[in-house]
């Protein structure tokens, strides 16, 4: 068991945090918003992420998990402290760290000892020896230490699982004290054989934006052929099912819809374009992803507007779902917030639902209104819009959907369902990328 503190209390550092718990490691959260910690405290996690609270609770009751705002006792305290703090959108793409950085300073502050600092926030080439560099300067006396990159690979919605279960853990370190160390905390997961990569903390800090910029541009690739289906009325579900068979190239992100969002991919692809030019080169393709991808939201204000008849003032608009992905409430860069906004300006009543986003989604988009299900959503509607993939919105009663709606007009920007299911009862019906035979248009 190692003394671990945890120094950011978002969906890294929380779901982080409780998961080395559960690895039966004593763990120490820390967050300098006492709000935050006093809620951890009492049980309450302060974002959506399925199967959390039952992992801080259990750790909690069992005496490995506890939270603070003091991270000079908690860096006394630990023998590793792992930094999993924002690190946001800066000027032009560029990573903001002053939160790193302000924690490198604290921890060099408040050494008492050896420390093993591990990142684990997303941060640009070259961070590990920046904050070793910030530690050296603020030490009271001089203390060794080693800093390692362990990016994380968490996905929203299914965080607990990915730390639990994880396709691989991404070392990079210097030193063999330092690896043996990374081993011994997750050794649980040896035992289920996961892949463990050691390397370089340059290498390690590559692969997250290298990761995350592949998937993203496997995202836009696939609404570019969805666009270019409707054009030659092709159906892009069967075109990406025969692509996702040929083993080179696999099933998954080859969905089309509205385009990604949530706090990695947006921030990132910006990120490893910026990285790339500070080194003169260039990253064309991820540029290109990104770029397609700002397109796509904009096209399905385009696409609503078109179901619509072709104006949208004085019309309203049913939008279902309001974050970025199912399974979390995370606003972040989420594709309806574009279609929210395209659409009030240009006249039209958006009226919205989601099940569990809402409150933050006031705090963004404070003039529209929210309804407390979906078919209230959809009353007195002239379009009615698909716009997150939520389990529930799989199984709507369309029949009623039909009766309440001003005219039966639906836009599923995920493709949640076929053509077949709407046609047959008078829907007008528009996916994305499912062109159909031109003789049958």
């Amino acid at each position: 068991m190692h003394r671990i503190a945890v120094v950011g209390t978002g969906y890294v550092g929380l779901v982080g945090g409780a998961g080395l718990a559960d690895l039966g490691h004593s763990v120490i959260c820390v967050d300098r918003v006492e709000e935050k910690i006093e809620k951890l405290s009492r049980g309450e996690i302060p974002f959506y992420e399925p199967g959390l609270s039952e992992v801080v609770e259990r750790n909690v009751r069992e005496g490995r998990l506890s939270f603070t705002t003091d991270i000079s006792l908690a860096v006394a305290e630990s023998e590793v402290v792992f930094c999993a703090v924002g690190t946001p959108e800066g000027d032009g793409g560029a990573v903001d760290l002053r939160q790193v950085d302000s924690v490198a300073e604290e921890i060099g502050r408040h050494m008492t000892g050896y420390r093993l600092i591990v990142q684990k926030s997303t941060v640009p080439v070259g961070t590990a020896r920046r904050i070793a560099g910030i530690i050296r300067e603020h030490q009271s006396e001089p203390h060794e230490f080693d800093v390692v990159s362990n990016p994380e690979f968490l996905r929203e919605g299914s965080a607990v699982g990915d730390f639990m279960r994880p396709d691989r853990v991404v070392v990079g370190a210097d030193s063999d004290r330092a690896m043996a160390t990374m081993r011994s905390i997750y050794r649980p997961l040896y035992l289920i054989k996961t892949p463990f990569v050691e390397t370089t903390p340059e290498t390690a800090e590559l692969i997250k934006y290298a990761s995350n910029a592949f998937l993203a541009t496997k995202i836009s690739f696939i609404n570019e052929i969805a666009g270019i289906c409707e054009g030659v009325g092709a159906d892009v579900q069967s075109v990406a099912y025969a692509m996702g068979l040929d083993k080179r190239i696999g099933p998954k992100f080859l969905h089309a819809g509205a385009g990604y969002g949530g706090s990695c991919f947006p921030k990132d692809t910006k990120a490893l374009v910026k990285i790339a030019e500070e080194v003169g080169r260039e990253a064309s393709i991820v540029a290109a992803a990104v770029e397609v991808n700002r397109l796509q939201k904009e096209r399905m204000v385009d696409k609503v507007v078109d179901a619509a008849g072709g104006d949208v003032s004085g019309r309203t608009v049913g939008l279902l779902g309001l974050s970025f992905k199912p399974n979390t409430d995370d606003m972040r860069y989420a594709a309806s917030q574009v279609l929210a906004a395209g659409l009030t300006e240009r006249g039209a009543r958006v009226r919205a639902f989601d099940p569990v986003a809402t409150e933050n989604a006031r705090a963004l988009m404070p003039d529209i209104e929210y309804t407390e299900d979906a078919y209230s959503a959809a009353e007195d509607a002239h379009v009615l819009v698909i716009m997150t993939e939520w389990n529930e919105f799989r199984r709507l009663d369309l029949e009623r959907i039909r009766d309440l709606m001003a005219e039966p007009s639906v836009v599923d920007c995920r493709n949640v369902y076929d053509p077949e299911d709407f046609e047959p009862l008078g829907f007008r019906y528009e996916g994305v990328g499912r062109g159909r035979p031109k003789e049958t248009q």
